[in-house]
C-alpha cells in the first residue's frame, strides 16, 4: 500500500529543495531580492542557480507551489476559517470576560452590580428627579429594560473599535482572520448581557410582572441585536484601526444614539402624547432605527403594560384615542392603557421583519467592508 502523507511529504521536500536554491544562489551572487513578506513582485529576481538566471521569483513560487502569507482569502474561505476557529473565540472571550474583574475585591459580582447600578442611576435622574414617566405605564420596568438592551450594543461598539490597535503584537505575532478579533469582544459583551438579562428578568419580577411565554421572544429579539451588533463591530473596528479619533468620537455619537431610540421616552405615543401627529416621518425614522427595535422587541416580551399599550394593539377608537392625548400625564386606571386604541405611525406587526433586516444588512456590509482590509491590519 502507498503511503497517503508520501505526496505531502514529497511536496515539502520540493519545497525546501527550491528554498535551498534559492538560498545558495543569492549568498552567491548577491544580486536576489526579496520584497517584504507575502508580497513577491514580478520584477524582483533572484539568481539561484545558472540554469534558473532571470527567473522571477513570483514565477518560481507559483512553480512549486508556494503562496504569499499575507494573502487575502476569499470571502468563502474566510468564513471557513472564522469557523474552524470557532472555539478560539469563545475561549478568548471567556478568558477576558474572567480576567476583567479578577483584580477587584468583589471579583465576578460586578457582572451583577454594574447592570444594577445603572438600572439604579437612571431610575433615580429620569424615573424621579425628572420625572419622565408620564402616559408610560410601568415606568421602572420600561427605562431599566431600555438602558439595559441599549448598554449591550453600545459597550460592542466601544470595545471593537479599539480592539485592532489594541491587540497589535498579537496580530504581528500569529497568522489569524482578524475578524476573529471584534468577534470575540463581541462574545464578551454577550456573555455580560445573558447576565444582565437574568437580572432584568429579577428586577422585572420584583416589580410585579408576571411571567409568561412571550418572554421567549427575548431569546431570539437578542440573538438578532448580537447579529447586528457583529456587523457593525466590524465596521468600526476598521474604521477606528485606520482613523486614529474615531474612538474618542464615538462615545459622543453613541450618546446621541441612545437620546434617539427611546431609552428614556416611548416613541411609540410620541406623536399623540406630544401633538407631533403632522410628524409621521420623523417618528417613522426613530420608531425604525436599529437600536429602538431591538429594545421595543424586547420590551414587548418581557413587559405585558408595553404590549397592552402599544398602539395598534386594539382596534382604533378616535375617542378613547382623543382622551388618552389629552389626559397621557395621568396615572389613574386603565387610561394609561388607552394609547392601545390610537393608530400606529409604524405597523408593529412589522417589527421583526425589520429587526432581521437590520441585522442581515449590518452583517454583510460589515462583514465585506472589514474583510477588504484583512492584508492591512497590524501594518501601522
Amino acid at each position: 500500500m502507498s503511503d497517503p502523507k508520501s505526496p505531502i511529504r514529497n511536496r515539502m521536500t520540493a519545497s525546501r529543495k527550491a528554498y535551498d536554491r534559492m538560498a545558495a544562489g543569492l549568498r552567491a551572487n548577491g544580486t536576489g531580492r526579496l520584497a517584504s513578506p507575502g508580497r513577491l513582485q514580478a520584477g524582483d529576481v533572484g539568481i539561484v542557480s545558472p540554469d534558473l538566471e532571470g527567473v522571477a521569483l513570483a514565477t518560481l513560487a507559483l512553480q512549486y507551489g508556494l503562496r504569499p502569507s499575507a494573502l487575502r482569502p476569499s470571502p468563502p474561505d474566510y468564513i471557513r476559517q472564522l469557523w474552524r476557529r470557532r472555539h478560539f473565540i469563545m475561549a478568548f472571550a471567556t478568558a477576558r470576560n474572567i480576567a476583567m474583574y479578577t483584580e477587584a475585591k468583589l471579583g465576578q459580582f460586578w457582572q451583577i452590580l454594574t447592570p444594577l447600578l445603572n438600572a439604579g442611576v437612571y431610575l433615580f435622574i429620569f424615573g424621579y428627579l425628572l420625572d419622565l414617566s408620564k402616559g408610560i405605564p410601568d415606568y421602572p420596568a420600561f427605562l431599566v429594560s431600555g438602558v439595559f438592551v441599549f448598554n449591550f450594543t453600545q459597550r460592542a461598539f466601544i470595545s471593537t473599535s479599539t480592539v485592532i490597535t489594541d491587540s497589535l503584537p498579537l496580530i504581528r505575532a500569529l497568522q489569524f482572520p482578524r475578524a476573529a478579533l471584534p468577534l470575540a469582544y463581541v462574545m464578551i459583551e454577550l456573555q455580560q448581557m445573558i447576565v444582565t438579562m437574568a437580572v432584568l428578568a429579577i428586577i422585572l419580577l420584583g416589580l410585579g410582572e408576571p411571567l409568561s411565554w412571550y418572554w421567549l421572544l427575548a431569546i431570539p429579539a437578542l440573538l438578532l441585536q448580537t447579529v447586528f451588533n457583529v456587523g457593525v463591530g466590524l465596521l468600526v473596528a476598521r474604521l477606528g484601526s485606520q482613523v486614529n479619533d474615531f474612538s474618542q468620537l464615538l462615545p459622543f455619537l453613541l450618546r446621541t444614539w441612545m437620546y434617539l431610540s427611546g431609552v428614556l421616552f416611548s416613541i411609540a405615543t410620541l406623536a399623540d402624547s406630544r401633538n407631533l401627529e403632522h410628524e409621521h416621518l420623523l417618528i417613522a425614522l426613530l420608531t425604525l432605527n436599529p437600536a429602538a427595535l431591538y429594545i421595543t422587541l424586547i420590551r414587548l416580551a418581557m413587559i405585558q403594560s408595553q404590549r397592552l399599550s402599544q398602539p395598534g394593539y386594539k382596534a382604533f377608537n378616535h375617542a378613547k384615542c382623543e382622551l388618552w392625548k389629552h389626559l397621557s400625564s395621568s396615572y389613574h386606571g386603565r387610561l394609561l392603557y388607552d394609547s392601545a386604541y390610537c393608530q400606529p405611525t409604524v405597523n408593529p406587526h412589522h417589527y421583526w421583519y425589520y429587526g432581521i433586516g437590520w441585522a442581515a444588512v449590518a452583517l454583510v456590509i460589515g462583514f465585506f467592508f472589514f474583510w477588504r482590509a484583512e492584508t492591512r491590519y497590524g501594518r501601522g
